[in-house]
């Protein structure tokens, strides 16, 4: 048998041509380039895993719906972010497996698909994290203090970690940056030192609870006193009685001695001192003490209580001119003793000048001696 020359390299290399493509063969029809149908292929593929991720992501919504206040509810809220970057994920790995994209393209999607990747590695813990602690926080409001910072550090932590492993992949590498902060840090530190002092102070008091939101307290360092009406990450608000706001920074609330006068309870004994005069019966100031202060009390008077009942004593007793009472009772909080204590002396005085008991105010007496006349010695002038 005789073959030409030539005949049978050129069978081979017929044979072992490639299938085209089904993208190639729309590109030859519609005669336009493969690179820009290769292009509308992974816009198409994007879309389409958007439309599915929507979808899903909808789907999951729905059902954690139907199981709120359980953990089925924690993990399909958890899924619901799932579907989205997955899909685009899956998108972006086909079309660089199957699609001939310009070398430009490939190498950025290559690029994209590898940030993407590890951005949703990094993302669903830290999710799952966060969720945890809202649920937390919400099961046990007393606990929201803690989360809030807790889910704060949360984000912020992945989010660097992420940042660093993502920068390394690409080829970034940070020793440089590393040394630049470590040097920067101290100059920041020592620039915002009193900032991160209110900072830190004011994790501590969230997390130590020592006051709450509408505790009236007051502070032994400067004497600030008032209603807690803001606790924030730098400082502390305060509403006085006179309706002022006092700010007190998170470092000095800290380190003062602070008497709150709404823990355990907002009830708090009052003391009226009163003062009678000498020879007067003991016990029946007493009597009339308790007396004044429970018909105030029994007519409903504006944050007086009947109960604990009240109590008189001759405490602290022998004073410089006259007996002096203490007569205890109870406010029903710390904003109602000024109104009670005003109140009650006024009955005291109507009552006293009824049953003619004397209240009597300090004297002094002033005994001027008239010196002896002396004779003047001889030489002296008279």
């Amino acid at each position: 048998m005789v073959y030409q020359v030539g005949t049978v390299p050129a069978l081979l290399l017929g044979a072992a041509q490639p299938a085209e493509s089904p993208l190639s063969q729309i590109a030859r029809v519609l005669h336009l380039p493969v690179a820009a149908i290769d292009v509308a292929a992974l816009i198409v593929l994007l879309a389409v895993a958007l439309v599915l991720g929507y979808i899903l992501k909808r789907l999951f919504r729905r059902y954690a719906l139907k199981f709120e206040g359980t953990w089925g509810e924690l993990i399909l809220t958890l899924l619901e972010s799932l579907p989205i970057p997955l899909l685009i994920l899956a998108a972006l790995y086909t079309a660089l497996e199957q699609l001939s994209l310009p070398p430009k393209w490939d190498h950025t999607g290559s690029e994209a698909l590898l940030v993407l990747a590890i951005v949703v590695l990094f993302y669903f813990p830290a999710k799952g994290a966060v969720l945890f602690l809202e649920r937390l926080s919400v099961k046990q409001p007393a606990l929201e203090r803690v989360t809030q910072p807790a889910t704060l550090a949360v984000r912020i932590l992945f989010a660097m970690v992420a940042m660093i492993v993502v920068l390394e992949n690409l080829g970034i590498h940070l020793t440089a940056v590393w040394t630049t902060l470590g040097v920067g840090s101290v100059a920041v530190a020592l620039a915002l030192q009193d900032t991160l002092g209110n900072f830190f102070a004011g994790l501590y008091i969230m997390m130590d609870r020592p006051i709450n939101l509408n505790d009236y307290i007051r502070l032994d360092a400067g004497g600030q006193e008032g209603t807690v009406t803001r606790i924030g990450w730098r400082s502390t608000q305060l509403r006085t009685i006179q309706n002022n706001t006092v700010v007190v920074p998170n470092s000095t609330l800290a380190k003062a001695v602070v008497t709150n006068y709404s823990v355990p309870e907002e009830r708090l004994a009052v003391a009226v001192q009163v003062g009678a005069a000498y020879g007067t019966d003991a016990r029946r100031v007493e009597k009339l003490l308790v007396e004044i202060a429970g018909a105030a009390a029994s007519e409903g008077f504006e944050g007086l209580l009947a109960t604990p009942e009240p109590v008189a004593r001759l405490v602290p007793g022998f004073g410089p001119s006259t007996l002096d009472f203490t007569l205890t009772l109870h406010a029903q909080r710390f904003s109602d003793q000024a109104g009670v204590q005003s109140e009650l002396r006024k009955r005291i005085l109507e009552r006293f000048a009824t049953e003619g008991i004397e209240m009597p105010f300090p004297t002094q007496n002033l005994i001027l001696s008239r010196a002896p006349h002396r004779t003047p010695r001889e030489g002296e002038r008279s």
